[in-house]
């Protein structure tokens, strides 16, 4: 894995994705490692969509005090519950079902609910929160993370409210809940994991500086991005 450094950013690029799997899985188990023997907790925020799947597939094989790790997610549709489409369901599917992690540790954004209140719920169920150990994220097309998408609110203000309740996503379904970049920066590490060449023009646009959602995500320790090669464009392209 080749590593260079642009800012606050580092950039991780390995050759294929079964390397990208395998990075990011070493990253969750040695953040779970390090926040369990310093805190006795692991507080690990997912990303949601295709990208991960294969990893959360992985992590049912791990072992580990599942008793200590507590699961959030960075952001939701407003779907049905038990919708196929679900983060929530995605992550359970492939993993969380699967490992006896306590279901009180496994805090669910109630889309049920409506964007709107769904939104202040969840921001309760977070305000007892500090810092998260690690955060997980992916990258879109147009450069959004989470539910941040372009021309839209980020909340990128340090007193930004955690939740934002958003209502006219510019991709089904409409209305969704996402963490506000002021909140998904409060982690200890922040990694985004970006596979697929129809990534390359967010990549490019991210590395020169554009004002894509992504770059809203700042803690103070700074951002990985772990993606493949190919994706890694010069910076002169």
């Amino acid at each position: 894995m080749n590593s260079t450094k642009l800012g606050c950013y580092r950039w991780h690029a390995v050759a294929n994705q079964s390397e990208l799997r395998y990075a990011a899985l070493r990253t969750i188990l040695d953040n779970s490692t390090m926040a369990v023997q310093q805190r006795g907790q692991f507080h690990l925020v997912l990303a949601g969509g295709d990208t991960p799947r294969e990893i959360y597939q992985q992590l049912r094989f791990i072992q580990t005090d599942w008793s200590t790790w507590h699961i959030y997610f960075s952001d939701e549709r407003c779907l049905l519950p038990n919708d196929s489409k679900l983060n929530s369901c995605m992550a359970r599917e492939a993993w969380l079902d699967h490992v006896p992690i306590p279901e009180s540790q496994m805090y669910i954004i109630p889309v049920e609910l409506g964007a709107s209140r769904a939104a202040c719920k969840y921001a309760q169920t977070l305000r007892s929160i500090g810092m998260f150990d690690l955060t997980f994220l992916g990258l879109g097309e147009d450069g959004h993370t989470a539910s941040l998408f372009p021309e839209h609110e980020w909340g990128i203000a340090p007193d930004s409210p955690d939740t934002l309740a958003v209502f006219d996503a510019p991709k089904p379904p409409l209305q969704r809940v996402s963490m506000s970049a002021a909140r998904l920066s409060r982690s200890r590490q922040v990694m985004f994991l970006v596979k697929g060449e129809s990534k390359h023009i967010a990549v490019s646009k991210w590395r020169k500086g554009k004002n894509i959602p992504a770059r809203a995500i700042m803690p103070i320790t700074g951002v990985d991005v772990l993606l493949e090669s190919s994706l890694l464009v010069p910076l002169s392209a």
